[in-house]
């Protein structure tokens, strides 16, 4: 089962991802000290929740995992293409304004916020190398997740057939009608291939967020591609999902690292 439990911690792991020396979950929202709307384990601090909960929930993801929080390096989601490379923990410097975070340092843990937008792990075994994404749909048309690999290429050396990856609960496309400016750049982004990413249904378009990001990696060259296929918005028990709860909810948590 890709479910795992730490106490009330409940949380997600990628069978394609599970290496010895590697650390990697995606949190649900499950185990937390948040009330609703944020019930219960909202690690996002621009949602309305209180500053002291989102700390002491974030500190219960690292607990979890038996991570020191001091490792942390996050960055300030902005549904770009940046990629910022973590060569040490984020410490009191602020946090610089990207979507996904390279590393290859042990004991440095990357740690992204999501509440319907697609994470996407990356880990190189051969080299020892990880990176996380944050995909919602205009990341995904600015191709953040080729950005990621890149980048994995040019700082590490990593060739896309050694990386692993896995795409985690994010909203499915049953549940993401577009509109016209959203059809207009996904078609701009993968030509052809976008009447199969877009599907009419009861008159509305919906957007294929899972099989977009796939498909970028398996051009970009990655052949090892671990889908959860959990769709957010359709199990409000375990994730968060901006567009299910109508933008009254938190964020859910997701933790890679190297083990030191």
């Amino acid at each position: 089962m890709p479910f795992r439990q730490a106490g009330s911690l409940r949380y997600y792991q990628f069978d394609a991802l599970a290496h010895p020396g590697l650390v990697q979950a995606v949190f649900t929202r499950r185990g937390g000290v948040s009330p609703a709307p944020w019930e219960s384990l909202n690690v996002g601090g621009t949602v309305g929740d209180d500053r002291r909960r989102v700390i002491a929930n974030r500190l219960r993801c690292f607990e979890a995992l038996k991570r020191d929080p001091a490792s942390l390096h996050d960055v300030w989601q902005v549904h770009s293409a940046d990629v910022v490379q973590a060569d040490a923990p984020r410490g009191e410097a602020a946090p610089v304004r990207a979507d996904a975070m390279i590393s290859n340092t042990p004991g440095v843990t990357l740690f992204m916020r999501f509440a319907d937008c697609v994470p996407v792990l990356l880990h190189d075994p051969r080299l020892g190398a990880v990176g996380m994404v944050h995909a919602g749909w205009l990341g995904t048309v600015r191709k953040v997740v080729q950005a990621t690999v890149r980048a994995m290429a040019h700082a590490f050396g990593s060739q896309p057939e050694d990386l692993a990856a896995g795409i985690g609960p994010s909203i499915g496309p049953d549940h993401y009608p577009v509109g016209d400016e959203v059809v207009e750049q996904v078609r701009v982004a993968f030509g052809r291939r976008a009447d199969e990413l877009l599907q009419v249904v009861d008159g509305r378009v919906r957007l294929d967020l899972w099989s977009a990001n796939a498909a970028l990696l398996t051009d970009q060259g990655v052949t090892r591609i671990e889908a959860a296929g959990i769709c957010t918005a359709c199990h409000l028990e375990d994730w968060y999902s901006h567009r299910g709860e109508h933008g009254r909810t938190g964020r859910f948590g997701a933790m890679l690292g190297l083990e030191a």
